[in-house]
């Protein structure tokens, strides 16, 4: 790890103290935590003996605790244990059941489990006390939206000069270079683990930027027009070169216009229900040859050829490692590469001969179908409460368009762990603070009675006041 990235590695804990002391708290929490996943180094990490590695996901975290300890401790109070959070803690405590069951001793499991909940709990965490109102899911939806036009002149310098900037600034390349050439030309990696993972997120942010100008959420930002910062953005996707952003980004266009149009939550139903039924069926091993050539030859008319090879390459894999799986299959077989397929070579040798790609086979893997249906119902069981609870009719309303396409996103990066394993920690942030709206209930039945807020009753009161 070079000097500069332990710098900005330990100044940025210092820097979320200050956030919290120039901004309101949302507001402190969204600047500092997508930030972070933004702009800190890759691959740079200070370890301790027995406790998870101090990197860019736990500065994030730890330094917003930290701050809301000192500035905000109230806030913790306010946080109550639900039915919808137990998804995430079976998740967050599933490493430690995994290690026993495999014999792993009672130290790596607390070790995994603790770590396990650094990664995702503690972001979940922090989205239940901090983004469980309509206000604080529209501050997020606008941070996601901001994150990606920030990232707009980032992407573009290294779509025309190649990916070149996370070295500039931290003086070493995180990942292979080779990866980052794409139809001709160079797709932005900026300061993520590839650029698969940033084609994912200008995909949110110009999903999120979509839905908020279609719903009049905003207007205008830094006095430009949404409807010429909208439309840059989405070049700048585009420019991206990332294929399975650009057919999720499709899917949240259908998602959101169906609702407009025809009143539906349907479509999204549907993909939820898709990204089961996949993981069950791989997972159990009911998918026959026939049925995959069918599926690949359906890809080749979509994208390309290439494309299509690479999604057949993952899907062998899977096979195989979905067979190793079952071995295991409740609680899985824990870390240290157990889940992984081994063969003997010429001389006698063990060799790894499995690739995992995706994030879901890899969790099936290691945690089991526990694991498997725990992380899956913690990011998408609150979205499919959200399509009961709140009608599609309503997806529009101002007050509503921000926590839905948060929803969709959420949906959508679920959705890519199918084939990739880019993890994301600003999605079960999100996901946090969806289940915490639920959870409470009451704005969501107010506004569908048409009622007005409570602040917005008491600023109507303290005006007539005023009047009389």
């Amino acid at each position: 790890m070079t000097p500069q990235a332990q710098l900005a590695m330990l100044a940025w804990i210092p820097l979320l103290l200050y956030l919290f002391i120039r901004f309101p708290v949302q507001k402190a929490v969204v600047i500092g935590f997508i930030g972070a996943w933004l702009f800190l180094p890759q691959r740079a990490a200070f370890s301790f003996i027995g406790f998870p590695d101090y990197n860019r996901v736990s500065a994030a975290s730890y330094g917003i605790l930290l701050a809301t300890c000192i500035f905000d401790v109230g806030r913790f109070h306010s946080f109550k244990l639900g039915w919808l959070d137990l998804p995430m803690l079976i998740w967050c405590v599933c490493p430690l059941a995994s290690s026993l069951s495999n014999g792993l001793g009672a130290y790596d499991g607390f070790s995994a489990t603790l770590g396990q909940t650094v990664q995702w709990g503690f972001p979940y965490f922090l989205g239940r006390i901090y983004f469980n109102n309509l206000k604080g899911l529209r501050l997020l939806a606008m941070g996601i939206f901001l994150g990606g036009m920030v990232y707009v002149p980032l992407c573009l310098f290294e779509v025309r000069m190649s990916p070149q900037l996370h070295s500039m600034v931290y003086g070493y390349f995180p990942h292979s270079f080779a990866q980052t050439i794409r139809y001709g030309g160079f797709r932005p990696q900026v300061f993520m683990q590839h650029g698969l993972a940033v084609g994912v997120w200008m995909m949110a942010a110009s999903l999120v930027g979509v839905w908020l100008w279609q719903a009049r959420v905003i207007k205008q930002l830094w006095g430009i027009p949404m409807s010429w910062l909208v439309p840059v953005l989405l070049i700048t996707f585009i420019l991206c070169k990332s294929t399975g952003a650009w057919l999720l980004f499709g899917f949240g266009l259908v998602i959101l216009f169906t609702a407009r149009w025809f009143r539906t939550a349907l479509p999204l139903l549907l993909l939820i229900g898709g990204i089961f039924f996949y993981q069950y069926y791989v997972a159990t091993g009911q998918l026959t040859p026939q049925q995959q050539d069918q599926v690949i030859s359906v890809m080749t008319q979509i994208t390309n050829e290439d494309r299509a090879s690479s999604l057949d390459f993952r899907m062998d894999n899977e096979e195989i490692l979905g067979e190793k799986a079952r071995q295991r299959i409740i609680f899985g077989w824990g870390g240290w590469g157990r889940n992984r397929v081994y063969e003997e070579n010429w001389a006698g040798e063990l060799v790894d001969v499995s690739t995992t790609d995706s994030f879901w086979i890899i969790a099936f893997g290691t945690k089991g179908l526990v694991g498997l249906f725990s992380i899956n119902a913690a990011m998408l069981l609150p979205v499919v409460i959200l399509c009961w609870r709140y009608p599609a009719h309503y997806w529009l309303n101002p007050k509503v368009a921000p926590v839905v396409v948060v929803a969709i996103v959420v949906t959508l990066y679920m959705t890519d762990n199918l084939t990739n394993n880019m993890f994301n920690p600003v999605f079960p942030l999100a996901s946090g603070g969806l289940a915490g709206l639920l959870l409470q209930g009451v704005e969501m039945n107010r506004i569908k009675a048409g009622r007005p807020s409570t602040a917005s009753r008491l600023r109507l009161q303290n005006r007539q006041k005023s009047y009389h």
